[in-house]
């Protein structure tokens, strides 16, 4: 079988490639799963340059996320009600840019046969990130305002359609002017431009100021980090909350200790799979429910722009990261693709 590895890190284009190995087999407690189809997220892409959380062994496969159907199972309860049952596989050991992989049997969730191929393989991440934040650790109420950075994202978009949907109005912070006109298109009311690299950081908070008016910024979530997430920090409400959930920018926050004396405000950080560990199985079973629900209405689907068979990885991670793309990109393993 094939599978796409790494044996350093560096730029995914020129590190990654196509290996033949022998197909792994389901040791107890496991199963494995033919693989059907794997987003190519930034943590993926992270993980491959070596700057994710934790570093993986090397040489090593990308792909946390995906979805695949369980051929066999190496025992256990689980693994035997798993059988011939597509499935999400959450992979952070072995990856899942790989036309079969071998996986925890706690690391797979049924799915539910009404979603797409496309819904499902991208089920996880994205709409399960997005859905945490807001409504189980930030549990943000009916006219109470959220800021966020990198809102032309997947995430972001989730999130604009959540505010709309729950009735919390969202502020959206994006680098260009075109992406505002697309957010604009799917529902927010309140985007601001606002670039780094180039902009004053007075731009930023007078905007935030001026939008939000009286009413106090209590909530903020950024992927961004740098320069972005320092500024806002100059304008967050009597204890507010601003999470982090990415560091988009590589560079530390940078701010005056007497901002945060001054607003009581904390800043606390998010990481998807350390939010999962910590969850009981009924919590996560619900859990799933809910996105199911969520992405067959529409506020928490993904957009899917292009779609790349196994052999054109380098393509695939390219348009990952082109600037103006539009969607996220999958990898396919089925054959006829």
């Amino acid at each position: 079988m094939r599978e796409i590895r790494f044996e350093q890190f560096g730029e995914p284009a020129d590190v990654l490639k196509i290996c033949e190995v022998e197909a792994p087999v389901a040791k107890a407690g496991e199963v494995l799963v033919r693989m059907q189809a794997s987003p190519v997220n930034p943590s993926d892409l992270l993980n491959i340059r070596g700057g994710y959380s934790t570093r993986p062994v090397l040489p090593a496969t990308p792909g946390f996320e995906g979805v695949g159907i369980v051929e066999s199972s190496g025992g256990g309860l689980r693994g035997t009600l798993f059988k011939g049952k597509r499935v999400i596989v959450l992979n952070r050991q072995t990856g899942n840019w790989a036309e079969k992989v071998a996986v925890s049997s706690q690391f797979v969730i049924p799915v539910s046969s009404k979603l797409s191929m496309e819904e499902a393989a991208t089920f996880f991440v994205n709409p399960a990130t997005a859905y945490l934040l807001v409504k189980q650790l930030l549990r943000i109420q009916k006219k109470q305002w959220l800021l966020q950075t990198a809102a032309a994202s997947s995430v972001g978009k989730m999130i604009i359609r959540l505010g709309n949907h729950y009735g919390f109005p969202t502020l959206n912070v994006v680098r260009r002017h075109e992406q505002a006109d697309q957010l604009k298109q799917i529902g927010a009311k309140h985007v601001i431009v606002f670039n780094a690299e180039h902009d004053n950081e007075r731009i930023l908070i007078d905007q935030i100021r001026k939008t939000i008016g009286s009413s106090p910024l209590q909530y903020v979530i950024d992927p961004v980090g740098g320069k972005t997430a320092s500024s806002i920090v100059k304008v967050l409400g009597e204890r507010a909350r601003l999470i982090l959930y990415g560091s988009l920018e590589n560079a530390p926050l940078e701010f005056l200790s007497r901002e945060l004396i001054r607003s009581g405000a904390s800043i606390e950080g998010f990481w998807l799979a350390r939010e999962m560990e910590a969850m009981s199985l009924p919590a996560k079973i619900k859990l799933i429910s809910t996105l199911t629900r969520l992405i067959r209405s529409g506020i928490l689907s993904t957009e899917v722009g292009a779609m790349f068979p196994l052999d054109q990885f380098a393509q695939a991670v390219t348009e990952a990261e082109r600037k103006g793309r539009s969607g996220k990109v999958l990898l396919s393993f089925q054959q006829d693709a």
